[in-house]
């Protein structure tokens, strides 16, 4: 797979030479559409468009059913009532997503909890967090099963799904457990920023303001 490689053709004679991870992660975040890309590969004879190859069509598929999801968004703008969020808690079993969710987060001034678990995260539920960032596959279950005793236990907080595993009908299940928002596994900086935004009653921190306090 090391192999794939694409040249992308941007204006008169400007070429790029690209290898398969940027590839992907161009195609997700839709800096490469259908028919702006041809393929090369060890074993194929010839340039081909990147969607014609089984191995990378998913990926433009899941981009495609984000714009679609945005699409529907702007029709059904969020319904939430905004609320102020200080302390946030993020359950999810990658460390290392947790470190760097954490490290973005209270750059800008934020309280930040975390826990790899189900049985850690029930426990740092009782600090009742303004605003829970929930990964769905955790090691000793589904988050999506942790939703009636996060109603339980303390029933202001928000809840937005992360997840590598996002589909159309989760999304649905989720929003109808009350879930107020989905991210998907990888995300940006951008993602979970736009995410506070949305249920924030106030301005989203920035490390300028933080700077200057």
């Amino acid at each position: 797979m090391a192999e794939l490689k694409y040249d992308v053709r941007r204006g008169a004679d400007t070429y790029r030479l690209i290898y398969y991870s940027r590839l992907k992660s161009w195609i997700l975040k839709g800096i490469i559409k259908r028919d702006e890309a041809l393929v090369w590969r060890s074993g194929l004879s010839g340039w081909r468009k990147p969607e014609d190859l089984e191995e990378l069509r998913p990926y433009f598929e899941q981009r495609e059913e984000k714009d679609l999801r945005s699409k529907r968004e702007e029709k059904h703008p969020y319904l939430f009532p905004k609320r102020r969020i200080r302390n946030i808690l993020i359950i999810d079993d990658e460390e290392d997503l947790c470190w760097l969710l954490s490290n973005i987060l209270q750059s800008r001034g934020y309280n930040i909890s975390t826990a790899n678990s189900i049985s850690d995260g029930m426990a740092c539920l009782k600090e009742m967090p303004d605003l829970l960032f929930l990964d769905l596959k955790l090691p000793d279950g589904d988050g999506m099963d942790l939703l009636p005793k996060i109603r339980e236990i303390t029933p202001q907080t928000l809840v937005v799904i992360i997840s590598a595993y996002g589909s159309e009908e989760k999304r649905g299940e989720a929003g109808g457990r009350g879930v107020c928002g989905f991210i998907d596994k990888p995300f940006t900086e951008g993602n979970v920023l736009e995410i506070i935004g949305q249920v924030s009653s106030e301005r989203v921190i920035s490390e300028r303001v933080i700077s200057e306090q």
